[in-house]
């Protein structure tokens, strides 16, 4: 399968959440699995907090390697959804505002655990493993998730600005990426894919007003 980043990058915002495997420092050798919430920063790398009394984050601890996986939403057969098998290794950080307030805007009861001994992890790409359906499958490395248009948080924060002004009140905007556009309706969390599902180099307020008009 000829692979592009568009429907990865694409799938890894539409899922709510993925299974986290990390290494099992207690049992080594084993796999040790567990649900946690999707979100995304700027450069498309998996963002992670987590407790430090969290079994997962002792494993990341004393070994960052790990695995993520995640799941088309709505799938019913699972043979033909599309699904992602990320493996990657996992790098502590301390998120500047705009970043902390992105992750916020996705999860907002993640402010209480702020205040605790949550702490942020981003997930660095090693392999990405692409199942677009039964014989459809490939794979993306580093150097091309490395190699990916970010839209800056400076410039996300002014167009998330003007995106929310011209949405309808039913409608919350998470997250605007050269790729899409992330927001909340009716409680549910959706994606707006822009033409051709790939990236764009830029994204202006005239292009961004037909987009947030779409918008349902």
């Amino acid at each position: 399968m000829n692979l592009t980043a568009g429907p990865v990058i694409n799938l890894l915002h539409e899922a709510t959440y993925s299974t986290l495997a990390t290494q099992s420092e207690r049992l080594p050798g084993y796999p040790y699995a567990t649900l946690v919430p999707n979100v995304l920063d700027q450069c498309q790398r998996p963002l992670l907090l987590v407790s430090a009394l969290a079994e997962h984050t002792r494993n990341l601890l004393a070994d960052p390697r790990l695995s993520l996986s995640l799941l088309e939403p709505g799938a019913v057969q699972i043979q033909t959804a599309a699904r992602i098998s990320l493996l990657g290794d996992a790098e502590r950080f301390e998120p500047g505002k705009l970043l902390q307030a992105r992750y916020l805007r996705y999860i907002p009861d993640a402010a209480q655990y702020l205040e605790l001994d949550f702490m942020f992890f981003r997930i660095i790409p090693r392999r990405i493993r692409f199942i677009a359906g039964v014989g459809r499958m490939g794979w993306l490395g580093p150097e091309e998730w490395r190699s990916l248009p970010s839209l800056p948080l400076e410039q996300e924060s002014a167009l998330l600005e003007a995106a929310q002004s011209e949405a309808s009140a039913a409608i919350a905007i998470l997250g605007i990426d050269l790729y899409g556009i992330d927001y909340v309706v009716a409680g549910f969390r959706k994606r707006h894919v822009f033409a051709a599902g790939e990236g764009r180099s830029a994204i202006d307020e005239g292009f961004l007003r037909t987009a947030v008009a779409q918008l349902s």
